[in-house]
């Protein structure tokens, strides 16, 4: 199918689910999307099994996109920086231990916890997946999804000091847990250097080097806006400064996600504050809110449709259902232990842990490496495991996280 085709159909479909979910659902967009989107594609499953030859059609539609590179390579880089546009810098800031530690100690603990239970009860079922293989669907499935976790944690009602601890962990994890995704890759293809050194320049690429460069762009950005006082020109700015520097930090092979994140949080505070007149940020704001509902009513109908590309053997589906409470369980250990210690010196809301542990979404950032993976004979059970889990996480966890909350 011509790309176009295949954006007017998605579009449609985004349009036609969004408005059965206001209409009859009324639950929070993202996650009646994708329940819509899974539903609509196990239907044509259905449908198939029954002798009516409609899933080709839906399958044509969804491997003409390449999920991965849609994702990783276009559209996070405007989701992430529509999100840390509105997060407070100052809040950030308060809560910089605790989101530096979840998202660098507690990820690394979180893939070795994951890894290596998955490598024993997946054996134990009669599966075969290699120990670094397992560690691989530890790093994909470790970091919690900005774009979801922002998405749901509008709408839930925590405590401000959680919602920053949740959404800046969501925010910055995913740096760290590519290096880690990426340096498992090399050692699982047999076809790179996985030396400590190796890794700790790999680090300081993408994450560091990702760090400055959103400073810098941030700034640049920032003089940019200031100088100038008409709000069509400043919101085009914004636009290209996202596109233009997750473009070429990704040529750089430095974290885009990280630069994005930096340069959204520098002009979403001192950009908002002092660049910008009160009409532009009405419009710069209005402007950003409708391309990040947009691009997530998209994202999440993808996510429900990547269901017909799924290798749905017994086995690998009975594996996926064991990698929840796997996945859960590392999340609990890795959030609760530097809770448990720096309650000492901090002050945390009640049942901090057990919120934090279920208000981290996975998404469709999981699926989207879970699908980067080159072909081999562990891909399609690592990927059937992933969409499991990130299924349970936006429906089960995404619709259960106020009432948690509020309770």
């Amino acid at each position: 199918m011509e790309p176009f085709h295949i954006i007017a159909a998605l579009m449609s479909l985004a349009a036609v689910f969004a408005y059965l979910n206001y209409r009859f659902l009324k639950m929070p967009m993202s996650i009646g999307l994708m329940l819509l989107s899974l539903l609509f594609s196990i239907s044509f499953i259905v449908l198939d099994a029954f002798g009516v030859p409609v899933k080709g059609v839906a399958i044509k539609l969804v491997s003409g996109i390449d999920f991965s590179k849609v994702l990783l390579e276009g559209m996070l880089g405007l989701l992430l920086f529509a999100g840390a546009l509105h997060v407070n810098l100052n809040d950030l800031v308060e809560q910089k231990i605790e989101i530096t530690i979840f998202a660098t100690l507690g990820v690394l603990a979180s893939t070795f916890m994951v890894g290596t239970a998955v490598y024993y009860f997946v054996d134990a079922i009669g599966l075969h997946l290699g120990y670094v293989e397992a560690l691989l669907f530890g790093a994909l499935i470790s970091p919690t999804d900005p774009i979801a976790v922002l998405g749901i944690l509008k709408q839930a009602g925590a405590p401000k000091s959680l919602e920053t601890r949740i959404a800046g962990e969501s925010l910055f994890n995913d740096g760290f847990g590519v290096v880690v995704f990426l340096v498992l890759v090399e050692a699982a293809t047999g076809g790179g250097n996985v030396s400590p050194g190796h890794i700790g320049l790999l680090f300081v690429e993408e994450v560091v080097g990702g760090a400055i460069f959103g400073i810098v762009a941030g700034y640049i950005g920032y003089r940019l806006l200031k100088s100038v006082d008409n709000y069509q020109v400043e919101v085009i700015l914004t636009m290209a400064l996202v596109l233009g520097c997750y473009t070429v930090a990704f040529v750089m092979h430095i974290s885009g996600p990280i630069a994005i994140v930096i340069i959204g949080l520098l002009i979403g505070n001192h950009g908002r504050r002092f660049a910008m007149s009160t009409k532009t940020r009405e419009h710069l704001d209005t402007f950003w809110e409708l391309v990040d509902e947009i691009l997530n009513a998209v994202l999440f109908v993808l996510i429900g449709m990547e269901v017909l590309v799924l290798s749905l053997k017994g086995s690998y589906l009975i594996a996926g259902a064991i990698a929840v409470p796997t996945a859960l369980c590392a999340r609990f250990i890795s959030i609760g232990v530097p809770v448990t210690i720096l309650k000492k010196w901090r002050s945390y809301a009640p049942r901090a842990i057990t919120v934090m542990t279920w208000g981290g979404l996975r998404g469709g950032i999981s699926v989207a490496l879970a699908l980067s993976l080159p072909e081999s004979a562990a891909r399609e059970l690592i990927l059937t495991m992933t969409y499991v889990v990130v299924v349970f996480s936006i429906l089960v966890q995404g619709l259960t996280i106020k009432k948690l909350i509020k309770n």
